[in-house]
């Protein structure tokens, strides 16, 4: 079971309100959790794109332009998009520029980029997540259409 901090439409910690994974729609009204997003950009310019595993049940198969996820109960918005970007994409960054944050029907969004100069072949693939990657160039992401790309939103970062 996975539990996560509620939030309000201030972008304020409740305090002792806990919502938990799977219960989405019976959410109370006004409380959220944070979503972490995590767009990462090599120090040559291009850019990382996942493609989600096949048994993901929403969009599988497409390429995201973001590593992320929920943070867990007691994590910052910045420590879970750390967390997720580790697991998602083995990058283990120590800090990351923020980009936006906006408020969706259950969940904030908290946006990121990552300015890394990993070896861009020691990218981890996490089970059950993602099956491949790739590295692009922002003129190859700013033409993907929404049906091709997951996070599309993240777009309008890509310089």
């Amino acid at each position: 079971m996975e539990l996560w901090d509620a939030y309000n439409a201030d972008y304020e910690k409740i305090e002792g309100a806990v919502l938990v994974r799977g219960e989405d729609d019976t959410f109370p009204e006004g409380m959220y959790h944070l979503v972490c997003e995590v767009l990462v950009r090599h120090v040559d310019g291009t850019y990382l794109l996942m493609k989600r595993d096949p048994t993901k049940p929403m969009f599988p198969n497409m390429w995201e332009a973001t590593a992320g996820g929920s943070a867990l109960q007691g994590e910052s918005d910045v420590e879970g998009a750390l967390r997720e970007l580790r697991e998602e994409t083995g990058i283990v960054a120590d800090k990351l520029e923020f980009l936006d944050k906006s408020l969706g029907k259950h969940c904030w969004h908290v946006r990121y980029l990552c300015v890394t100069d990993c070896d861009k072949n020691s990218i981890k693939l996490q089970e059950g997540e993602t099956c491949d990657y790739k590295w692009v160039s922002a003129a190859e992401v700013l033409a993907m259409t929404e049906s091709e790309l997951v996070g599309w939103q993240m777009k309008k970062f890509v310089k």
